[in-house]
């Protein structure tokens, strides 16, 4: 069994901005305030957890959040992991970049321009990974090559064999 954990004295300015946390309109903040200000009036994390009808560990969680952070714990905090590494490293991420600049009739498909789908796909078939990708995860690989997927039309070439000789009259 846990030992009873309370929060330290909240100062009158903490005080104040809790109070008005209790009036706020995000559920989280008002549910905070509620378990410090209940907490500073001595009551117990199990007694706190049955009055607002929520588990023990948050009440714990909210206890020790304020004890860390003071009224900054009344925002809730982001809930994405921390430890979230990308699915395609460094290498990957490269060949994905040479995949690009070319068509993708170079892969078989008889397309001009590049999906994300389409992409992932290639991926996928060139030993990228071991599983199609999401579309999602296509793109965040291309934001951190530090490339939007819509720019890849700029690298695609036409089977025209004049393209290059309208391409350089078109651009310069």
């Amino acid at each position: 069994m846990h030992p009873p954990i309370f929060v330290r004295k909240p100062s009158a300015e903490e005080r104040a901005r809790l109070e008005a946390g209790l009036r706020a309109s995000d559920a989280f903040t008002v549910r905070r305030a509620q378990i410090v200000l209940l907490s500073a009036e001595g009551r117990r994390p199990r007694e706190i957890a049955r009055g607002l009808r929520c588990a023990v560990q948050t009440v714990r969680n909210g206890i020790s959040a304020f004890n860390a952070n003071g009224v900054a714990s009344l925002m809730a905090a982001s809930s994405r992991p921390k430890s979230a590494a990308p699915v395609l490293g460094e290498v990957e991420r490269e060949r994905l970049r040479a995949i690009l600049h070319q068509p993708p009739r170079a892969f078989g498909h008889a397309r001009s321009t590049w999906t994300l789908a389409l992409l992932a796909e290639v991926a996928q078939a060139e030993g990228l990974s071991a599983s199609v990708l999401s579309i999602e995860t296509i793109r965040q690989a291309l934001l951190r090559l530090e490339v939007g997927w819509k720019r890849a039309k700029r690298w695609l070439t036409s089977p025209d064999p004049a393209y290059a000789q309208k391409n350089a009259a078109a651009t310069g």
